[in-house]
Parts: C-alpha cells; sequence; structure tokens
C-alpha cells in the first residue's frame, strides 16, 4: 500500500467539494422521481406559509375597527377558519413530503452502506493488516448514518430555504422595501459569519471523525485482546491509553459545543436587532396589519436563514463522513479478478511455484526466488523456523496477497488467470486460529448453504471424527455457537473446520498448523481425520510437530524463504541438514518429557 492510499484510509485525503457532490449525487439519481415529488410538496407548503401572514394581517385589520359590526365578525371567523383548514392540509401535504424524503434517503443510505461493505470484502488480506477493524466499522455503520441526515433532510430543507427566502423578500419588498433594503444588511452580515464559522467547524469535525475512529480501533482491539489484558495486568497501562484517546474525543465534542455556543447567539441577536428595527421604523411608516405581517414575514424570513447557516453543522459532518468514506472506497482492492479470468469447475491439483518472490513491505523479502512442484494427490509438508515463509507460501496460493516477482500455476495455469471464487472454492483452508460465527454448529459447517441437508453435514462430521463430541451435546447440530466460538475447545472448533471444510469438497487441502496446541485425545482424533482426507486431493501442510508430517509424500524445508533441503521423511534424515537437526530436537525433546 502506497503512501497516498494510506493517507486516503486515514480520511486526510481533500475530496474538491465538485468531486465529492458529484459522487454524492450518483447515489441520489436513482431516487429522483421521490425528489422530484418531494420538491412540488415543498412548493406547496412554502406557498401556505406565505398566505399565513397575509392572513393574520387582515384580521389584524378587522379587530382594529371600532365597531365589530356582525359583517367584520363574520370575516374574521371565515379568515380564521381558512388559516386553521390551510393549515390541516399543510401539515397533511408535509407529512407525504417527509415520508418520501425518508424512503429515499434510507435507500440511498442502504446503497452507500452495501457498497463501502462490498468494496471492504474485495481488499486483500495485505491492506486489512494496515486498517484497524474499528475504524472500518466506524465508516460501514457511523458514517453511513451521519450521511442519512444529508439525504432525509438537508439538501431538500436547503431548498425549502432558498425558496422561502427568496419568495418572503419578494413580499417584504411589495410592503416596504426600505425596510427590506436595511434587513438585507442584517443577511450579509450573517452569511458573511457563516462562511467563516463553516471553515472553523470544517476542521473541528474532520478531527472530530478521526478521533472517532482512534476510540473505535482501540476499543475493538482492546475487547478482543481483553483475555491477555487481564492475565498480563495491563488494565492500569489500558487505563491511560484510553484516557488519551476518550479525551482528545472529549476535546472535539467541546470545541463544538464552543463554537456553536458563539455562532447560534451572534445569530439569534442579530434576528433580535432586526425585529427591533422593523417596530422601530414600522411603527412611523405602515400601518398596524402592515407591521404585524412585515414581523410575521420577517420570522418566516429569518427562521430559513437561520436555519441554513445552523444546517452547517449537518452538511459539514456529512461531508467529513462522506470524505471518509470515498477516501476508503478510492483504495483500489490489491488482488482483483483479470476481465479474461477463467472459470474453472475441477482442479487435479497440480501446483508449482516459479521463481517466486514476495514481501509484506518494500524490499523485506519473505520468499526469495521459491520454486517446487506439488503433483495431484501428494502430500506436501512445509518445515522451517517461525518466520521462515511456511504460512506465507499457504496464503499465496489463495491469493490473500499478490506476488511481486514469479509465477503460482495450478494445473499449469497462472493463478491469476483464474477468477479469485472458482480458486478458493477449490482449496480447502484449516488453519490453527478456527473463526467460528455467531448461530449454531450447522450453520458454521454448512456456512449458511441451505442446500446440504442434515445427514450431509452429519456424514462430513462423521468423516473428521467431529460427531463424536458433537452427539454429546444436548441439541447436536442446533447447539449454539457463541462469538468466535469460545463456548468449544480449541480441538472441537478444529474439527468442526475439518468437517467445514469436507463438506465443500474441495480438490485441494491447506493445513496450517491445524494441530498446534490440542490436548492428545483431540489430536489422535484429528490425526486420523488427516489420514482420511490425504485421499481427497492434493493437500499442503505446515506443522511443528515433525512427527505428524512423517508420512508426506514431499518435505520442504525453509529457512529465511529460500527452499534449503527437500525431499521425504527418510531422506532428509540421511542427508543429516536442518530438517535432521531439528527431528533430532524435537525427538529428544520428546524422550526427555
Amino acid at each position: 500500500m502506497d503512501a497516498e492510499e494510506k493517507l486516503a484510509l486515514t480520511g486526510d485525503k481533500k475530496i474538491p467539494n465538485r468531486i465529492l457532490f458529484k459522487r454524492i449525487m450518483a447515489y441520489v439519481k436513482p431516487e429522483w422521481v421521490k425528489f422530484l415529488f418531494a420538491f412540488i410538496f415543498i412548493g406547496v407548503t412554502v406557498a401556505f406559509d406565505l398566505i399565513f401572514p397575509l392572513l393574520m394581517a387582515n384580521i389584524t385589520n378587522n379587530l382594529q375597527s371600532d365597531v365589530l359590526s356582525q359583517n367584520i365578525l363574520t370575516d374574521i371567523i371565515f379568515l380564521a377558519v381558512g388559516y386553521f383548514g390551510l393549515a390541516v392540509v399543510n401539515q397533511g401535504v408535509a407529512y407525504f413530503e417527509s415520508m418520501l424524503l425518508q424512503r429515499a434517503g434510507q435507500n440511498i443510505i442502504y446503497k452507500i452502506r452495501y457498497d463501502v461493505f462490498a468494496h471492504i470484502e474485495n481488499m486483500s488480506q495485505n491492506q486489512f493488516n494496515e486498517m484497524p477493524v474499528g475504524s472500518l466499522v466506524t465508516r460501514v455503520a457511523n458514517y453511513t448514518t451521519q450521511m442519512s441526515d444529508l439525504f432525509t433532510n438537508v439538501l431538500v430543507n436547503i431548498l425549502r430555504d432558498i425558496v422561502t427566502v427568496v419568495a418572503v423578500y419578494v413580499i417584504m419588498v411589495t410592503i416596504s422595501w426600505r425596510l427590506s433594503l436595511i434587513l438585507l444588511g442584517f443577511v450579509v452580515i450573517i452569511f458573511i459569519i457563516s462562511f467563516f464559522f463553516s471553515k472553523i467547524i470544517y476542521k473541528i469535525f474532520k478531527k472530530e471523525r478521526a478521533d472517532t475512529s482512534a476510540l473505535n480501533a482501540f476499543l475493538n482491539e482492546s475487547l478482543s485482546g481483553m483475555k491477555i489484558i487481564q492475565y498480563f495486568n495491563q488494565q492500569a497501562r489500558k487505563d491511560k491509553e484510553f484516557v488519551k484517546v476518550n479525551n482528545d474525543l472529549k476535546n472535539d465534542r467541546y470545541h463544538i459545543i464552543l463554537a456553536f455556543g458563539v455562532y447560534r447567539p451572534l445569530i439569534n441577536l442579530l434576528y433580535l436587532l432586526a425585529v427591533a428595527v422593523t417596530f422601530f421604523f414600522g411603527s412611523r411608516n405602515l400601518n398596524a396589519g402592515e407591521v404585524v405581517a412585515f414581523y410575521l414575514y420577517l420570522s418566516k424570513f429569518f427562521n430559513p436563514v437561520q436555519e441554513l447557516a445552523d444546517k452547517l453543522n449537518h452538511i459539514q459532518r456529512a461531508r467529513t463522513s462522506s470524505e471518509r468514506l470515498f477516501n476508503l472506497m478510492d483504495v483500489p482492492p490489491e488482488v482483483l479478478d483479470k476481465p479474461d479470468a477463467l472459470e474453472i469447475d475441477h482442479f487435479d491439483g497440480k501446483i508449482e511455484f516459479k521463481n517466486v518472490w514476495f514481501a509484506y513491505l518494500p524490499n523485506e523479502w519473505v520468499l526469495k526466488d521459491v520454486s517446487f512442484v506439488v503433483e495431484p494427490g501428494e502430500t506436501c509438508a512445509f518445515v522451517g523456523a517461525t518466520g521462515a515463509g511456511k504460512t506465507t507460501i499457504l496464503s499465496l496460493i489463495v491469493r490473500n496477497y499478490e506476488i511481486q516477482k514469479g509465477q503460482i500455476l495450478i494445473d499449469d495455469i497462472d493463478i491469476k488467470d483464474i477468477k479469485i471464487d472458482c480458486l478458493r472454492k477449490a482449496i480447502g483452508q484449516m488453519l490453527q486460529d478456527v473463526f467460528l460465527f455467531s448461530g449454531n454448529i450447522k450453520n458454521n459447517i454448512t456456512l449458511h448453504d441451505e442446500s446440504f441437508s442434515d445427514e450431509e453435514v452429519m456424514e462430513a462430521c462423521t468423516y473428521v471424527n467431529a460427531d463424536k463430541f458433537i452427539n454429546r451435546l444436548d441439541h447436536g447440530l442446533e447447539e449454539e455457537v457463541i462469538e468466535r466460538g469460545e463456548n468449544f475447545s480449541q480441538g472441537q472448533r478444529q474439527l468442526l473446520s475439518f468437517a467445514r471444510t469436507i463438506l465443500h469438497k474441495p480438490q485441494i487441502l491447506i493445513l496450517d498448523e491445524a494441530t498446534a496446541n490440542i490436548d492428545t485425545e483431540t489430536e489422535v482424533l484429528i490425526q486420523e481425520s488427516l489420514e482420511k482426507m490425504k485421499s481427497i486431493g492434493t493437500m499442503l501442510v505446515v506443522a511443528h510437530r515433525l512427527s505428524t508430517i512423517q508420512k508426506a509424500d514431499k518435505i520442504i524445508v525453509l529457512q529465511h524463504g529460500e527452499i534449503i533441503e527437500s525431499g521425504n521423511h527418510q531422506g532428509l534424515l540421511k542427508q543429516k541438514g536442518l530438517y535432521y537437526k531439528l527431528y533430532k530436537l524435537q525427538y529428544e525433546d520428546q524422550k526427555a518429557n
């Protein structure tokens, strides 16, 4: 990942307003019919709002009459009823407008949230290593929610406010052009203040978003590692770290409150000054009805002006949120299908590495010119010290990462020419750290594929010896699995991962330390399962326990990212190289125990 991509992930990459607006409008376009009708309803409600002050002015002038005749009383009642009737209709129109906007807005946010999640799914493991999980959760959940207000409230109401301000000002000019001209000065002052305020609040909101992501990332990491924190008494240190990120966010929110605490009273003060000017000059030049009408229109004029300025809060929140979302979506996935990638239904299982070079970080090579061939149906084991490159080889085969130099072939086809979903469908992976999802045992084995029957699931479980503990459970396959499968032992989770793999009928099997840290009884069951699974297809194994790989057809010994030995168990022992030394060390350790 280059510097520009890292900058985009932090949300610090500036996206010009024009481009940002264009990208947002791409999501708005499919909902244009709903917005069109919402705009029509807005026009109706604005028209009603303009009529109400005129009705009040007429009622005021009638009430000023020295003698309230029957005709005047009738006019007042008629105007009052008309006022109430229009208000009811106005609220009805406002209801339908709100429903349209909410539907359109939620559809837009649904699509944005889906696109962000789909984009994350396509990223490589290398890119995930660069991103805190908490930050990704914040982007998918929080930022899309904050953008929701932009579509359901802010954008349309800005239009309503602009139309209202223009229409009301035209009417105010017809009542008194002199007063209207004076009040225009107040509006200019408000927009100048709002302009500078928007610059300040944007920077504050941008920092708030970054600190919110940092807090969520910290919480995600701390909660996931709480067992280690408690085991090693690290609570005090974590408390200090949390105080810092929490304090940063508190200060951001304080700065936001402070900024609006100054801004809103200042705008309100200008409004009250405008009211005072209206009554002072109006009492000298206008009749009572005109003063009341002008005052009511002044309220309807200043309310949208205040709201336009106040919506800077929502606009800046939405802007910083959308900027961070689009920054994430602008990071191209490192591993993608070629346009002409092949879709292959079945693999024989031949695997070949040709002069493969790979580094997680530039020029820090983990694999150096690695070449080997595994024939179909063979079992090949990789041996070496931690960091030698064993697990990396397995990750490259399924294209979790892209190599920098060389070729990886399956059945003599470069894996870059094969569709990723076909490739991964053909390869069953059983890793040391088994991940189980919340739900039940069956769903964790089938991965919610309803095409598998209970009989097929149990057949797979029996094949890998998982049935022995499943049958002892109260609910069998329906037994609840809590988060990460913590209600099962590590060996049981491993057997479930074996059953999951077998059920999906792979042609190539990958086992990365699948027998590590497992009790002796469960290891026996797993070893029996592995012997059965060898008949399924090509098997690639990484294991520190050399006793588990003695029957492998081929053993490749790695050191510092290079192949230094290759052969079967007996042949490597005769060479008396690194494999011989490793085997001797483990044999002596076992003998001593």
